[in-house]
């Protein structure tokens, strides 16, 4: 494959990319609250982290994400280790690296920091970047081919996210996603329209949405933000399906056929980036990965999302985000 990240997103065939880290991690033992990204510096648990993007590269996953989502500083101090954001960015950009070799792109991926701006909270514009910018320099420092913004509802944070990835790496191709899990809008109140228009501005590799409420969602998502922008290369990476409790255990009902189907209509509506998030597994993206690769294209005349709601033009009024 190229060694190129951006023109992998620009070449016109789909992009397989990989799913659910901490989904993965639940699963080998990460307990609920504990920081993920300390695994990434434990010599007990890194070799599990390991397995996770080797389990997604033999799935067929062309790009994998780093194990940084809460990597910030913002996050970070939550556990007392905002001293070790190099440390651990870096760390997850090696684990990431040794595993995808030359099969794979490894992106950086930087979370949201759960904090609210001004003036409806403390973060001022300068500080996010700052910090989000000390998260990019330990990534590019391990070895990451791109960085990559996700689970974002502000687009003021995205904003922030970006101008901090290229003040701390800017030899790295960025992309963005945001989540659109309010009826077809970011709590923040952001449509999928507003959001391509928006960050379209900002020269980023490719544009699209994440984690949400299923593959009906973030159809409607890709729908929305490709009809209004089918000149930009499109991400989507959704939940597999709606959570459920069973038994304390957070479990998500869609198969890998299911979610391969998905693909397929994810692709008809425009995606070029099409992996999954929350709930997934390897398993889940080779389905998808076969699908996309080795069965015909739909039409996209004969499919339509269903949540057209998606495509409206105007924002839905501001939200507080939830904390």
């Amino acid at each position: 494959m190229p060694r190129d990240f951006a023109a992998l997103f620009r070449s016109g065939a789909p992009v397989i990319l990989d799913g659910g880290m901490g989904t993965m991690l639940m699963e080998a033992g990460l307990l609920f609250g504990d920081p993920p990204e300390q695994w990434n510096v434990d010599p007990a648990r890194a070799g599990l982290v390991s397995a996770i993007h080797r389990g997604y590269v033999e799935a067929g996953a062309q790009v994998i994400l780093t194990n940084s989502f809460g990597g910030s500083p913002f996050r970070l101090k939550l556990h007392n280790l905002q001293g070790q954001i190099f440390e651990l960015n870096k760390a997850a950009a090696m684990l990431a690296k040794a595993e995808a070799g030359e099969r794979a792109f490894v992106a950086g991926s930087i979370g949201p920091s759960g904090e609210l701006f001004q003036p409806m909270g403390e973060l001022t514009h300068a500080v996010a970047v700052e910090g989000f910018a000390a998260q990019a320099v330990g990534l590019a420092a391990g070895g990451a081919d791109a960085l990559w913004i996700e689970t974002m509802s502000d687009l003021d944070e995205v904003r922030a996210a970006v101008e901090g990835a290229r003040k701390g790496a800017p030899q790295l191709p960025v992309v963005a996603t945001m989540t659109f899990d309010t009826r077809g809008f970011t709590m923040m109140g952001v449509s999928p329209t507003e959001a391509i228009n928006a960050l379209a501005e900002l020269g980023l590799a490719a544009i699209g949405g994440n984690c949400g409420n299923g593959p009906d969602e973030i159809e409607a998502v890709v729908y929305a933000m490709h009809l209004a922008r089918p000149d930009l290369p499109v991400v989507a990476k959704s939940n597999a399906g709606m959570p459920e409790i069973i038994d304390s255990r957070t479990v998500y009902g869609a198969s890998p056929d299911q979610m391969a189907e998905c693909a397929r209509r994810l692709r008809a509506f425009g995606a070029t980036g099409i992996g999954a998030c929350c709930g997934s597994t390897p398993a889940h993206i080779q389905a998808m990965a076969h699908a996309l690769h080795s069965l015909p294209p739909l039409d996209p005349a004969t499919v339509a999302p269903e949540r057209p709601i998606a495509v409206r033009q105007e924002p839905a009024p501001r939200r507080t985000r939830r904390r």
